[in-house]
Parts: C-alpha cells; structure tokens; sequence
C-alpha cells in the first residue's frame, strides 16, 4: 500500500459533523482525510436559511457547508467528494477504505458521520416540491410559514409535538394520519387535540402534491372510502419517521433496532479507534448545531487514540534505549 495513501485519521462524510471532525483533527495536526459520498455539507446544503446557527443571525446552507470546508482545508485536512466507498475494514490497527475507482485509504483512526436522511412519502410530486413548500424540519423552516395553513403528516411523538410547535407560526395546522389513532404518548395527544389550530384527517394519505414555482395544493385519499381530495396548503411537513445512511454498518458494529450507531459519551463505537457522530448516531435531537457538537467531541476523542496509539509503538524502542 502507498505510504500516501495512509493518514492519521478518516472522516467518512462531508456533513457538519464530519467537517466539524475535519477541522479539529487536522488543526491538531493530526494528518486526516474526509470521504464524502455525496456533495460537501450533507443535508445542510438543502436548507434555504439556517436561522438559529449561534453566533450567525442567518446564512444559507450550502454558504455554510461551504464556510466549514473552506476552513478544514486550510488546516491541512484533504477532502474528497463525490466518491463511491465500495469497502472499508474496520477491525485491525489500521482501518481501510476502498473506493469504487480502485483507490485505497488507511487509517489509525476512523470517524463515521455517514448522516441520515428523512423518510419520505414517495408520491408524485414530492421531489418536485422539496424545498419549494415541503420539509422535514420544523425548526429549521417553520418561520417561513408564519401566517399560513400547513399540513403535517404523521401520527407519532414528532409529527404531534411538531404541529404543536408550528401553530407559533401557521394560522391553521391540518394532521394528516393513516390510522383511526395516533402511536404518540397519551400527553402529545391531548396537547394536540386541545389546540384550537390543529385539526385532523385520520384514516387518510397525503397522495400527491401540485403547485407552480411552489407547493399550491395537495391530493389526501380517505384510506376508507378511497375519496380524493384536493386540499390546498401553503406548506407540507412530513415526519413519518427518520433514516440513518447505516445499511452499510450492518453487520460490522453495534447498530441499535433502528439502524442507528450505538455510541459511548466519547462518540466511541463497539470497535476500538472506529468514532461516529452526528444524525446517524443514536440520539434525541438532529440539528447542525448538534452534529458539530458530535463531530468536536469524536474528533478530540479519535486524537487522544491516535496519540496513545503512537505512544504505544515508541514504548519497545525507548525501553531498548533506556
């Protein structure tokens, strides 16, 4: 193997989290290399405005992503984007990563932040209109729709708690739900049902979406009767769940039953110099704020690994010279 293929440390995933382990590791001048799959900055670059980053009143996503790999870079870490992970080793002293292009990376040290995604309706309509009048964040957009009437789909803890919030903002708040009953705790019910903005379509399915240039109108099919309706909306937010980018752990370390990293207070997985951090981890919130927050802690964690790990190679020469 190439001695320049080897580095101190791999990030595997360009959001905020692992940008975040980037700019640490390599400000520590520990030599690191960030593998993203996708575009630079994750889910981020997705989000028009982000409007409760501390320290910064309002900046666009992609500005962001943008702001945080500049500033990897100029400590030293290398970024590469776009790239296909056909395989990566994670047990041993030295972990491996091999690129679908033939190219093979090593490391002491590995930091997951592979990042998540929502789980989506799939109807027609939906890719359309991402961005343009549905999310998946309620923090991060609802503001944008203050004085308007939404819908929110979903019958669990995060669609309820969610529409509870968004009555902040929207005027009327209409919960769209499969079944005759919701699968929230009792007391997310209640505060849902005794909030004059929301009202609820249950047994029913939001099938489609239409608009111009943004989200105008919604299809909802009555499961019961079958019975389309075409229910304009000025604004759609679906929680039906969430997804960790994990399927390729499966197997390879402790994953809980929902597919996310099991991590320790130290962002310390099951295997010895293998760190992860950010959406794919096992936690309560996701927002940017918190991904940085997992990607500082894993990347101080995985830098004390390596350095014990380079202590430990000294110890038999020094004692040959002691």
């Amino acid at each position: 193997m190439a001695q320049s293929n080897h580095y101190d440390a791999i990030v595997i995933g360009g959001g905020p989290a692992g940008l975040t382990a980037g700019i640490y590791l390599s400000r520590a001048r520990v030599k690191t290399l960030v593998l993203s799959e996708g575009t630079v900055g994750g889910q981020m670059v997705l989000t028009h405005e982000i409007a409760n980053y501390p320290g910064v009143e309002s900046i666009n996503g992609y500005m962001l992503g943008n702001i945080m790999k500049n500033q990897a870079q100029r400590f030293g870490c290398d970024i590469k984007s776009n790239i296909g992970i056909e395989r990566m080793e994670l047990n041993g002293e030295q972990k491996q990563v091999l690129l679908s292009n033939g190219a093979i990376y090593s490391a002491d040290a590995l930091v997951l932040t592979p990042g998540g995604r929502s789980r989506t309706l799939g109807v027609p309509g939906e890719e359309d209109y991402k961005g343009k009048g549905i999310s998946y964040c309620a923090t991060c957009d609802g503001d944008f729709f203050t004085g308007k009437e939404i819908v929110v789909v979903g019958g669990g803890n995060s669609a309820l708690e969610e529409a509870v919030s968004l009555t902040k903002y929207a005027t009327k708040v209409t919960i769209v739900h499969q079944f005759d009953h919701f699968q929230a705790f009792e007391h997310a019910v209640e505060e849902a049902r005794a909030n004059p903005r929301i009202n609820f379509v249950m047994e029913s399915k939001v099938t489609a979406f239409y608009g111009g240039e943004n989200l105008e109108a919604v299809d909802i099919t009555d499961l019961k009767s079958g019975k389309v309706e075409r229910f304009k909306t000025d604004g759609v937010f679906v929680f039906i769940g969430y997804v960790p980018n994990t399927e390729f752990l499966k197997g390879k370390l402790n994953l809980n039953k929902w597919g996310e990293i099991v991590v320790s207070s130290d962002m310390e997985t099951s295997l010895p110099g293998v760190f992860a951090a950010g959406d794919a981890i096992a936690k309560r919130y996701r927002q940017v704020t918190t991904a940085v927050g997992d990607g500082t802690v894993a990347a101080l964690a995985a830098s004390n690994y390596i350095h014990q790990m380079k202590m430990k190679k000294k110890a038999p020469l020094e004692n040959v010279l002691a």
